[in-house]
Formats: structure tokens, sequence, C-alpha cells
């Protein structure tokens, strides 16, 4: 059977190489006689497993020996809340500061709000000017210059790509220049993790749902400095609290097994692709090629700003919304799958995470461009 090709936001495309050995090993993992789902979260071959997956993914990244690398559980979603249960006390302000650049960003805030003061000290939720182009609102990032960042705060938190909106922060600032001197940056990287290196000098915590680039949906990545362990709220639950999990090796509670696993097989994937900046130059080429696409057209359009646009996912609209149903059922039909863009925002929404492959963006312009010829 031909496989269609799915640009879903998430749970997305996995790689077809690490389907298939999972379908493989499916009943028997490497002669153990046991499915992964089946096997004890503290029996040796499960350990070697979140073992190995722990190891490939710091070579992936690079992650720093004074950075701990947690697998917990609730998604992104819930690290909005376990986040500042660990670290809005850290010193005593029950402060935290956000950055408001779409809805994801917007929902931490909000959650962030239950546990302290947590303040939004830069936003672009408002429509704006830049660079002489009129930007909607939630379609530019606030300059890192602009933050006003507190010097009491226990952090700074931001999402570095908004899944719904399509805007992708990649210039990560040092909080030290812009008048935070030793204030933690916190990165929700949910919807580009591993699509591109990530500079630890910048962030103190990394954070991401598996379910866009890393395996399937029910593990989280956590990626912090060591020192902001053990600050954790009198109310966080125990099996949240990051200086149980660290000291558990991501087992206080029974983990996500089989996610892990599915995660370690992606991360053994990427290492096979060239490692994470391999696959950021297919990233590039990918995007590239689907925005040049939309610029030179009249029938679609973009409206990120150049300089903030996702390479993960790309937000598209028809002048002509009308069109809309038909494009979707007919792009259905040609194996195009789930390009409806969010409820939110309207029009469409291609996400082009790793595992996609140029072969299907380039298949996606010629749908849209065949389109275009029959409705232009």
């Amino acid at each position: 059977m031909t496989r269609p090709w799915n640009f879903s936001a998430g749970p997305s495309v996995m790689p077809l190489q690490v389907l298939q050995q999972a379908a493989a090993e499916m009943t028997d993992w490497q002669g153990s006689g046991m499915s992964v789902m089946e096997m004890s979260h503290r029996g040796k071959q499960f350990m070697h497993i979140r073992d190995q997956a722990e190891a490939d993914l710091r070579t992936l990244l690079g992650v720093p020996d004074d950075y701990a690398v947690l697998f917990l559980q609730g998604g992104a979603t819930g690290e909005n809340a376990i986040l500042p249960l660990n670290l809005i006390g850290r010193n005593g302000a029950n402060k935290a500061d956000y950055i408001v650049s779409g809805a994801w960003s917007e929902k931490s805030a909000k959650e962030a709000r239950k546990y302290g003061d947590a303040a939004v000290v830069a936003t672009s939720a408002s429509e704006a000017v830049i660079d002489g182009r009129h930007q909607a609102p939630y379609t530019w990032f606030p300059d890192a210059g602009q933050w006003q960042v507190r010097p009491d705060t226990a952090y700074v938190h931001f999402c570095s790509n908004e899944t719904i909106g399509g805007v992708e922060f990649t210039q990560w600032p040092d909080l030290a220049a812009v008048g935070a001197p030793g204030v933690p940056l916190v990165v929700d990287a949910s919807s580009h993790i591993l699509s591109r290196p990530i500079d630890f000098s910048k962030a103190a915590v990394v954070y991401a749902g598996a379910q866009k680039n890393a395996g399937p949906a029910g593990v989280t990545l956590l990626i912090i400095r060591r020192d902001l362990i053990g600050h954790a709220l009198p109310t966080c639950p125990s099996a949240f609290d990051y200086a149980n999990v660290e000291k558990n090796d991501s087992m206080y509670n029974t983990p996500p097994t089989y996610a892990i696993y599915m995660a370690g097989l992606v991360f053994k994937w990427l290492l096979a692709q060239g490692g994470v900046e391999a696959i950021e130059q297919e990233n590039i080429r990918k995007a590239q090629a689907l925005y040049q696409y939309i610029d030179g057209s009249g029938f679609y359009q973009n409206r990120v700003h150049p300089d903030v646009r996702s390479r993960m996912n790309v937000p598209f609209f028809l002048v002509d919304e009308s069109l809309n149903a038909e494009f979707l059922a007919q792009a259905d039909a040609a194996g195009l799958l789930q390009l409806k863009g969010h409820k939110s925002v309207g029009g469409m929404r291609a996400s082009i995470y790793n595992a996609m492959p140029f072969e299907g963006v380039q298949a996606l312009i010629t749908f849209m461009k065949e389109f275009e010829r029959r409705h232009g």
C-alpha cells in the first residue's frame, strides 16, 4: 500500500523505518520473548532501553553534563503547571515572567498564574508594523531587547515555535544582554525539538512533548540545569517533583515505557541521518521550497513575518477562502492528509517535521500548483 503524506501538527508523521522496527519487535523485543509494553520498567531490558534513549538524546543535542534529562508524563500542557510548581518559588519571590507569542505561550502563562505572580512581560498579541509590513496579532515575535524582565523573577518562559500560528523564534537571547543576568531562560520547544541544534549556554530549561519530532504522544522530554532542581513548592505532587524524578532516573512512578522506547528508536534514526545538524539542513530545504512557492503565488498567502516563519509549521491561506473545503477534499483524495488549519485561525497548515521527506513537500507543492491552475 502506498502511504499518504501526513501533514498533521501532532501526533505527527513518524519515520517509516522506526514504525517498521517497532512492528518487527512488537511481540518479541530482541529475543526477550516480551513486547516492550509487557516489560517491568525496573527490569534490565527496559533499563537498557531508557539509558540508551537518554544517551542518544544527549549526543544528538550536545546536552552538557550539568543538565539532567528527564522523561515525564502529561505532555507540554502538563508542564505548564509542573514547571511553576518546581521553579516559581526557587528564590522566594514567587514570580515568573512569560513571553506570549501565540496560543501555546498564552496557555502557559495562564496556567502559571495559579501558582504565583506570572506576568506577561512581552507579547505579540496586538497588531504591529515591522519593516514596513502590517502584521496581525501572533504573526510576529517580540524583540528580546523590549522584554521587561523583572530582576527578582524566578525564570523567563517562552515558546520557541508556535505550532498554531507558525511563528518560530530561532535566536534565543542571552538574558544578561537584555538586563536580566542570572535569570534562567525556560523554553517550550515542543514543536521543533531535534530539528536544529540548541545552545544550552542560553537555555536553562528546555521541554518538549514528544509527538512532533521525538516520538509518539505520552512522554515529555525535559532538559534542566541541575542547580534548578530541588525547589518545588510544598503543594507539588511527589510524582511531578523534579528532584524525585531525577533521583529515580525518571522512574519515581511507572513511566510511559512504550513511548520512551519509540522515542529511543527515533533518536537512533536521527543519528543515522547525520544528527541534528544534518536534519536541520533538510528542514531548511523543505521550508524554503514551500515558502518560495507560496510567496510567488497570488493564489495563496502566508501571513507570518518572514524573519520568524516556522520551518516546522507552515500556515497558509487561499485568497478566495470559499475554496477551502474543496481544497481540503481534493488534497485528501490525492493522499495529502490533515492540512486543515487550527480552528482558531482557519486556513491551511502543513506541518513538515523531521520525518516528512522532501518528496512529501514536493507532492504538496505540485498539488497546490494544479489546484491554482484549475481555480485561479
